[in-house]
């Protein structure tokens, strides 16, 4: 056993400053069923961009894009202007016009638009010098245009530069910026758990940003299927390099939780100055690109380390109103209710039982025996608490769609009880028509009550189906102790891996294993339920790592 140092933690602090708008991810956009078969959702590789006051959300084959004034609530703008259908895109803002890109094997066409609300778009060059796939287009302080690319299991990550002023055309020749190294980074290996070490990673899903004059490559790994999708970052002084990885890797990493993963996004900043992750989260049950959204705060410290706070990255978090220095800020400390909660409902399938909808594993669900309205689902949180929010994710059983159409939403109302006999209205979406298949209502009153059920009035296609029906609020009873007796282990044999365990907490929910290569730099996230132990793959082999567990339960998180 290698040396390891241990830290209790700190102790916790949550800002309960008054909250306004929260957001939980997945992102609660409407994802598109794809027009082949299987029927299913997706919507994957986002960019985002701040343009013209508004936020711009673009992702793969989604039949168009998105804004909002706010990052909380998204329209859809419907376009055929643009390749929609195609992978990965990008856009740049140069000037007064936003420029848009995305993947091709054939011909890779630029588009322009001065107005991306109205949904109009122009080529702008039909036909590029170089076809790329996964592109990113990056303009620097001194207007000088940059365009990275890359997309395999063999290829490296490419940049080269852009004269925008003369038709876009390339200066000099693409310069190879970086390849998978899994032998050195256990972040790169295969795999849900990098666990999978005889297969090469897809290295793809390149970005850049800029900070304090250090250009910050980005890149995914090592598959999009993979729970262990994350985004590493390489940096430089100069903008095709040479480039040398970063001390922490990877940046954006969820390899566990509702919504695992966290590779092949965009890193923006908002109008108040902070810094955002937008990434990829993987399903891969019904299709491998089966794939949403996450949103998550990031950040650079002080000696410049990019870094993405994916604690609790799928409960609540405050959309700020202002410059925020850490994660915390913005964590209103709504804890999870529904967590393997007793369930009842009015009729399941045998492969899809109530107990799926509570696990926190978004590839499992529960489903009804049918769409009709009347389908029901209650839980029994077994106490009372104040409920402030409640996430519907629909897991579309049976569907037959494809596409987009105006008659695809789900209708139902959410209710709440004290004693499983008297009923009140929690959420009214008994006329909706906006389709929304990770459904997050945040409560305008907090409702103190300890059921709560949903009741199907309508469905676009299929069954009535809940991969995770999920309530966050506060509990009024002890947060769990702190974490005793933690023992790492790490090589010699493999030192990509190490092993953690520790002592069971009485009445705790889960426990957040926080880590990283400073003692006081405990960026990276590794979320168990339940369990205690964890196997974590993802290390750095010429690296010494430092850990820390907290518990946590419905009434909040441990020293």
């Amino acid at each position: 056993m290698l040396p390891v140092l241990l830290l209790s933690g700190c102790t916790n602090n949550f800002n309960r400053r008054k909250t306004t708008k929260t957001i939980c991810n997945p992102v609660n956009i409407s994802y598109r069923f794809q027009p082949d078969g299987p029927s299913r959702r997706e919507a994957a590789d986002p960019t985002v961009i701040f343009f013209h006051n508004k936020y711009f959300l673009f992702a793969s084959k989604s039949g168009g894009y998105w804004h909002s004034d706010d990052l909380a609530d998204w329209k859809f703008i419907r376009t055929d202007q643009i390749p929609t259908e195609e992978y990965a895109p990008t856009v740049v803002a140069i000037h007064d016009t936003l420029y848009f890109l995305a993947s091709s094997t054939t011909k890779s066409t630029l588009y322009k638009s001065a107005d991306p609300l109205s949904g109009k778009w122009d080529v702008a060059k039909d036909s590029m010098d170089i076809t790329v796939w996964d592109p990113a287009l990056f303009l620097d302080d001194d207007q000088r245009l940059y365009l990275y690319w890359g997309c395999s299991d063999k290829n490296p990550i490419y940049g080269v530069e852009l004269e925008y002023a003369d038709n876009f055309k390339p200066v000099g020749e693409p310069v190879a910026l970086l390849y998978g190294t899994p032998e050195k980074h256990g972040w790169e290996v295969p795999g849900d758990y990098n666990e999978t070490y005889a297969n090469a990673p897809w290295i793809e899903g390149a970005w850049m940003n800029k900070h304090d004059s250090i250009y910050y490559l980005q890149y995914a790994g090592p598959g999009t299927e993979f729970k262990s999708y994350s985004d590493g970052v390489y940096t430089s002084r100069n903008p095709l390099g040479p480039f040398e990885v970063t001390p922490l890797n990877p940046f954006s990493y969820k390899p566990e939780g509702f919504a695992a993963g966290a590779g092949h996004g965009s890193t923006f900043k908002d109008v108040f100055g902070n810094y955002w992750h937008i990434a990829t989260s993987t399903i891969s049950v019904k299709h491998m690109f089966e794939r949403r959204l996450g949103l998550y705060p990031a950040f650079f410290d002080n000696e410049g380390v990019l870094h993405t706070n994916t604690q609790f990255g799928d409960y609540p978090i405050i959309i700020p109103h202002e410059k925020i220095e850490d994660g915390n800020d913005i964590f209103p400390g709504w804890m999870l209710l529904s967590y393997h909660k007793q369930t009842v409902v009015s009729s399941s399938l045998e492969a899809h039982p109530p107990s799926a909808m509570t696990d926190e594993n978004i590839r499992t669900w529960w489903s009804a025996e049918s769409g009709n309205k009347g389908e029901w689902a209650s839980l029994d949180l077994g106490d009372k608490y104040k409920v402030r929010a409640v996430q519907v994710n629909f897991a579309d059983q049976d569907t037959r769609l494809f596409g987009r159409t105006d008659s695809l939403y789900y209708r139902y109302i959410v209710e709440a009880s004290s004693d499983n006999k008297t009923w009140t209205m929690m959420a009214d979406n008994s006329t909706n028509t906006d389709d929304r298949s990770h459904a997050y209502t945040q409560l305008k009153k907090p409702s103190r009550c300890r059921y709560v059920r949903i009741t199907n009035l309508g469905v676009p296609g299929g069954k009535f189906a809940l991969s995770g029906f999920r309530v966050f609020g506060d509990g009024e009873g002890p947060k769990p102790a702190a974490v005793q007796n933690v023992t790492v282990s790490r090589g010699p044999q493999n030192m990509r891996t190490a092993r953690l365990s520790w002592d069971k907490v009485k009445n705790a929910t889960g426990y957040n294993i926080s880590y990283g290569t400073d003692k006081n730099k405990l960026y990276l996230n590794y979320t168990v339920y339940a369990d205690t132990a964890a196997t974590i793959n993802s290390l750095d082999v010429d690296k010494s790592y430092f850990f820390a567990i907290k518990s946590f339960n419905e009434n909040g998180v441990s020293n």
